[in-house]
């Protein structure tokens, strides 16, 4: 188990999606800046807000929803989200350069 630091995240998530499989059903979270973000979960809903990057994982607060602090964890051939409590919430299936699914529209 490894948490990826700042400096990690910061490539793997500006300008990018992640698509993240939540027990077989995808949600994406687009990455649009180093401060704002856009995510699809796998029921329809739709949020918009801000996030920031923590040392050890970053911060989200989304306009209308939810704020939540979240880490990613490597493990050889994964990347997990893991919560504020350390669980597992789901696991990037694969991460896409810019807004494929056009979050930020």
């Amino acid at each position: 188990m490894t948490i990826l630091n700042k400096d990690t995240l910061a490539i793997i998530m500006v300008g990018t999606t992640h698509v993240i499989d939540m027990g077989g059903k995808n949600a994406f979270i687009h990455y649009e800046t180093d401060d704002r973000a856009h995510m699809l979960l796998p029921d329809g809903t739709r949020f918009h807000g801000l996030w920031t990057l923590l040392e050890d994982g970053y911060k989200v607060e989304w306009t209308d929803g939810p704020t939540g602090s979240w880490k990613l964890d490597h493990t050889p051939g994964a990347i997990d989200y893991l919560d504020a409590t350390g669980a597992s919430r789901g696991r990037i299936s694969r991460i896409d350069f810019g807004d494929p699914q056009r979050l930020a529209a």
